[in-house]
């Protein structure tokens, strides 16, 4: 499989672990940190990117 990298999100120690992401040209890949056998998620990359830059442009909850 491609290089797998964690967000940068994700802290240290085995509770704080999230997610993974190996990007490709042409699709990026997701999987559970915690899990890194178990299935992968994956998206064509110019959608992906989509997903990510409308998550920025989002508002924040506040706790």
């Amino acid at each position: 499989m491609d290089t797998w990298r964690k967000s940068s999100y994700s802290g240290e120690g085995d509770g704080n672990n999230c997610v993974e992401l190996a990007p490709t040209p042409t699709y990026i890949a997701l999987r559970d940190s915690k899990a890194p056998t178990r299935a992968t998620l994956t998206f064509p990359a110019p959608a992906f990117t989509a997903f990510l830059e409308a998550l920025k442009k989002s508002p924040h909850p506040q706790p």
